[in-house]
């Protein structure tokens, strides 16, 4: 038996932030997940990194996490390495983020995404991040494609 699932590329460190309940909101140009809501969506762990770290200061500063807590974040999104499908996560509303949000609503959406510069991007809710039990390795994709999970490697819920 095997579970079929939309899957999507994410750099590291956002695929292990997302897996571990960090990153909230996944943020594109387009509302790429918009027809993904109330659906299981697989994601993949790419080979290459984000090229800015501002998402350290989203944890330092807002988040307040500690030098020793991001390292054991980083860590932790690094368990089974790169170029594999690590797990999966529930999809929610998707929603143009516009220049009208008020401060507050703003700096709750970044710290949700660990990003700055949201307007005239599509924020989408994610949540129930789980692990697999084992990774599945996969060749990463552009947008979103489909993947069938051995039911073995599912997660638990004992």
């Amino acid at each position: 038996m095997t579970l079929q699932v939309g899957c999507l590329s994410f750099r590291q460190p956002y695929a292990g932030f997302v897996l571990n309940g960090v990153k909230t909101i996944e943020t594109r140009w387009r509302p790429l997940l918009a027809e993904m809501k109330n659906s299981t969506l697989a994601i993949h762990i790419a080979q290459k990194d984000w090229e800015s770290d501002e998402w350290r200061e989203m944890l330092a500063g807002p988040l307040g996490m500690s030098d020793k807590q991001i390292e054991e974040l980083l860590d932790s999104g690094e368990r089974f390495g790169r170029g594999i499908i690590a797990g999966l996560v529930d999809v929610g509303d998707t929603w143009c983020c516009g220049e009208d949000q008020t401060e507050a609503e703003l700096r709750g959406f970044e710290r949700a995404a660990l990003l700055t510069g949201l307007p005239q991007k599509y924020l989408t809710y994610l949540s129930n991040p789980r692990w697999l039990q084992q990774p599945l390795y996969a060749r990463g994709r552009k947008d979103v494609w489909t993947v069938d999970i051995p039911s073995e490697l599912l997660p638990s819920y004992d």
